[in-house]
């Protein structure tokens, strides 16, 4: 890239990116009871409207980073930007829950674009080691700060009713900072060269999309609706397209073309117990941000904005003691990542012993920091720990599996747990007993903790410095 302008005020422009998109993230969570009051959504809808958009940025992660290599990074920054806005305000105009969701999930296929786009430039952009370091400290400053914003604004847009419903404004105000955005990337970025020989794989996409999609719709609205027999239908499907996958992908690695998936990293032992450790934690950590969110207001009564300004300890510790596990990982390796295990353990047992509903804000926002800062030695950190034994040449490939991993964790931590949370939540016998669901969902997440920390210990406490990357979603 031809660095015709500061690379600083390049890096500016690129982190709207990540912004925005964690912002998606966070806001939503906030907002969700709220969305659902106003679409008279059902519960299995409402977990949709995250699940979707996870969905849809895991299955496109890999083919939006390679689209920059075949077309030029900054064509298909620009591109993914502008139908990230455009999809935000489609969310914006839906008139019920279904409408929604697919707009969702539009706008997460772009995300995947424009994201990906945003850490390749960076590491055009910064050559150097030191400058590059301190370009991806920024970035992964910008990821906490976008959770702080996120949570904050959706309660308070949440609350807000000017000239429309509060809540559409949460996907309207990504339309002013989409449209500064794209002329700064017109006027600002230059092109990148284009690599002629990378080809997408159309076939593995189109299979890992339907098959996650069928999985992910039928244990979200297959519970609700009693697990009928279009739920195993959907679910033998799931199966199905993505054994199909598998298929695809170990065909086209024995013919050396270009795979969505470089499925022979996963004859690593240390690889695949990471990608496990990924799978569990990321699942129980979105599903904690929502399950806590309804908790605090459908079970607390507490207000949408007063509920963003709770999570405001979590960011807050979560972005200090990530500063700090980045000092102590090159020595001390996994036992950072289990210390924050036994944090995050001792937050979840707190909450399921001492939350009630006679909420004391003072302790809420203390147990939800504490719960940050155990994350923050452990979620930024994951993908050091899963490349750690993987050879230079593959870490670029291992880097877009852990990515969709991560994504496809969350999404199905949206439907498994926040779906058993729902599930006591509507039982006869515990019918809208919102503390009950909460302890439940709580201590399915110790179970996953459990499963992490297992993952963890059977790899070497070894650990290479030079594979630090800051790579987190929260």
């Amino acid at each position: 890239m031809k660095t015709t302008v500061n690379k600083w005020l390049a890096l500016l422009i690129v982190l709207t990116a990540p912004l925005l998109y964690v912002i998606d993230i966070f806001i939503i969570n906030i907002a969700i009871p709220t969305i659902k009051t106003n679409l008279h959504a059902s519960d299995g809808e409402i977990q949709l409207v995250i699940a979707s958009y996870l969905l849809g940025s895991a299955c496109f992660l890999i083919t939006g980073a390679r689209a920059g290599d075949f077309l030029g990074k900054k064509k298909v920054f620009f591109w993914g930007m502008f139908a990230f806005t455009i999809t935000s305000c489609i969310c914006g105009l839906s008139q019920n829950a279904n409408q929604l969701n697919i707009a969702r999930f539009f706008q997460g296929v772009s995300s995947a674009f424009m994201v990906t786009q945003s850490i390749s430039l960076i590491q055009v952009l910064f050559t150097e080691s030191k400058e590059r370091a301190i370009a991806i400290g920024w970035y992964g400053i910008t990821l906490s700060i976008a959770a702080i914003i996120g949570q904050v604004l959706g309660g308070y847009l949440a609350e807000t009713h000017f000239l429309i419903d509060g809540w559409r404004l949460i996907f309207f105000i990504n339309l002013p900072v989409g449209i500064l955005s794209l002329f700064a990337i017109h006027r600002y970025l230059t092109e990148t060269p284009k690599l002629e020989k990378v080809r997408f794989d159309y076939n593995g996409a189109i299979y890992l999309t339907i098959g996650l999609a069928c999985m992910i719709y039928a244990l979200t609205e297959g519970r609700e609706d009693g697990f009928p027999l279009w739920f195993y239908i959907l679910a033998s499907l799931s199966i199905i397209f993505l054994l199909r996958f598998i298929a695809v992908q170990k065909n086209k690695l024995l013919n050396k073309q270009d795979p969505l998936i470089d499925i022979s990293l996963f004859k690593l032992k240390d690889f695949k117990i990471g990608l496990f450790a990924v799978l569990f934690h990321f699942m129980l950590h979105t599903a904690y941000l929502l399950i806590v969110a309804v908790y605090l207001q459908n079970g607390l009564g507490i207000s949408a904005l007063a509920c963003g300004m709770y999570f405001i300890p979590h960011a807050i510790l979560f972005m200090i003691s990530s500063a700090f596990a980045g000092k102590l990982l090159p020595k001390y390796g996994k036992r950072v990542l289990q210390l924050g295990l036994i944090i995050i353990l001792i937050s979840f047992v707190l909450q399921i012993i001492y939350f009630s509903h006679k909420d004391i804000p003072f302790v809420s926002m203390l147990f939800l920091g504490l719960y940050g800062l155990g994350n923050g030695l452990v979620l930024p950190f994951l993908l050091n720990i899963v490349l750690d034994n993987v050879e230079e040449k593959d870490a670029g490939a291992a880097s877009g599996i852990f990515s969709t991993f991560q994504q496809i964790a969350s999404s199905l931590g949206i439907s498994i747990i926040g779906g058993i949370f729902y599930t006591v939540l509507d039982s006869n016998y515990f019918k809208n007993n919102y503390l009950l669901a909460l302890q439940v969902g709580l201590s399915v997440g110790i179970i996953c903790l459990m499963v992490v920390g297992f993952m963890l210990s059977k790899l070497a406490k070894s650990y290479k410095p030079e594979t630090a990357t800051v790579h987190s979603m929260e």
